[in-house]
């Protein structure tokens, strides 16, 4: 897989393609990325400025983080549990 584009480059690309005077294609050609690449870092700069609805990166991260988190206290209490049931059958009389 190539190395993705710095992010200067990308937003540069994102103007050029914003302004409308050139086509996408000629844009993408000119710039040496493919087409469908261009098209998807519009889309993505659209969601980022507000223009389209959808999820921006900074809420994708954080969400990430979040199910991160909550695996991590899924499993504590999981082993929270199996301590309790290990504790409560050590107690029971006639062991």
């Amino acid at each position: 897989m190539p190395k993705p584009h710095p992010r200067e480059f990308r937003d540069d690309v994102v103007a050029v393609a914003r302004k409308g005077a050139v086509p996408i294609g000629q844009v993408a050609k000119d710039f040496g990325i493919f087409e469908s690449c261009l098209r998807n870092r519009l889309h993505a700069a659209d969601v980022e400025d507000g223009v389209r609805p959808g999820v921006t990166s900074s809420e994708s991260a954080e969400l990430r983080e979040l199910k991160r988190r909550n695996r991590l206290l899924e499993q504590e209490n999981e082993v929270l549990r199996r301590a309790a049931a290990y504790l409560s059958q050590a107690n029971l009389p006639g062991k």
